[in-house]
């Protein structure tokens, strides 16, 4: 594809550079800084950029299907990953066996206290695969590859798919293999109320119907770009204050499911219901997407594997580098 290497170009440009300020911001300023940052962004800059992107957004076709894809994602990884935890626990207790340790142990979660798939590394092992940062990361990524024309499908995959994962289906996990409570239980319907972005859904959605003056239009457009480079620079500030990088033999397959497999699998899946390929290339980069940082902040809160979700988030970024080519040359055109 000729308009491969200048499209990667000028998204790897400001998406390397606003996220090298936010490492070197986060560095610098207190530790409370990215939280405010992140609070502001949460509260106020996302639904600004949701509403202005969807106003010219393209709605139509099967625009529900970002959300199913992003179900059918989360299965298929979830499936392939209990495969490979199954076989890395089997591994275990065969060696165990061999060495004599294992011959009459009745309890072989014994042995899976002190091995390499213990219940938290599990958890966290699943909790990676099915939390994609399919928004901060998601977003900006999508805008500069597919372009704003197709932002409405990205959106949809992250609220109606990843956001929902994340609080039912994350968070019984979290809580099934964590080793510590939360101290209370979390409820979907709450956090999808008090989830500005499901707001700012609706009131992009009815904006619509209303003709905006160009410079309003365009002031809009202005604030919700900057607001995509300062969720960048959230991100560069978060990685900043990471700092174990194990399990690496462990998060290596697991992205490897994450980022690739499931991509590549559920992706070809679309070719078959007649999804446009635009529309195909913004979810297939929804869907490869490195781990969300609340898979960090799931292993803390219920006493997860909090190295692997640490090494799965920053290797996932970089991977995510190399895998952007890929997808662009399988799966779709750019803008």
């Amino acid at each position: 594809m000729p308009d491969l290497i200048p499209a990667l170009i000028k998204l790897y440009i400001p998406l390397m550079g606003w996220i090298s300020l936010g490492w070197v911001l986060g560095r610098l300023l207190p530790k409370g800084a990215s939280a405010k940052l992140g609070q502001f962004i949460f509260w106020i800059g996302l639904p600004i950029s949701i509403v202005a992107f969807l106003y010219r957004a393209d709605l139509s076709g099967w625009i529900l299907i970002a959300p199913v894809t992003a179900w059918v994602a989360i299965a298929v990884g979830a499936a392939f990953a209990w495969v490979w935890i199954d076989l890395g626990v089997g591994d275990e207790r065969l060696r165990a066996m061999s060495k004599g340790l294992d011959d009459h142990a009745p309890n072989t979660g014994l042995v899976l206290q002190n091995s390499d798939w213990s219940r938290a590394t599990q958890g966290s092992f699943l909790l990676a695969m099915m939390v994609g940062n399919t928004g901060y990361m998601g977003f900006p990524v999508v805008l500069g590859l597919v372009g704003p024309d197709y932002f409405a499908w990205a959106l949809f995959y992250d609220l109606l798919g990843t956001f929902v994962g994340v609080y039912g289906v994350g968070v019984v996990l979290a809580a099934k293999y964590g080793t510590v409570g939360e101290g209370g239980s979390v409820k979907l319907s709450e956090k999808i109320l008090k989830n500005p972005a499901i707001w700012s859904l609706g009131f992009g959605l009815l904006l619509r119907l209303v003709n905006l003056p160009e410079f309003a239009e365009t002031s809009l457009r202005t604030c919700a770009w900057g607001i995509v480079n300062l969720a960048l620079v959230l991100i560069g500030m978060q990685l900043s204050q990471l700092r174990s990088l194990r399990k690496l033999k462990q998060a290596l397959p697991c992205l490897g499911i994450k980022m690739v497999l499931v991509p590549l699998v559920v992706g070809t899946g679309l070719m078959f219901f007649g999804v446009a390929e635009q529309t195909q290339l913004a979810l297939v980069l929804q869907m490869g997407m490195p781990p969300a940082f609340a898979t960090v902040v799931f292993a803390e809160a219920y006493g997860l594997d909090r190295e692997l979700a640490v090494t799965t988030l920053v290797f996932g970024c970089l991977a995510l580098l190399v895998l952007l080519p890929l997808w662009v040359l399988l799966f779709g055109a750019m803008t």
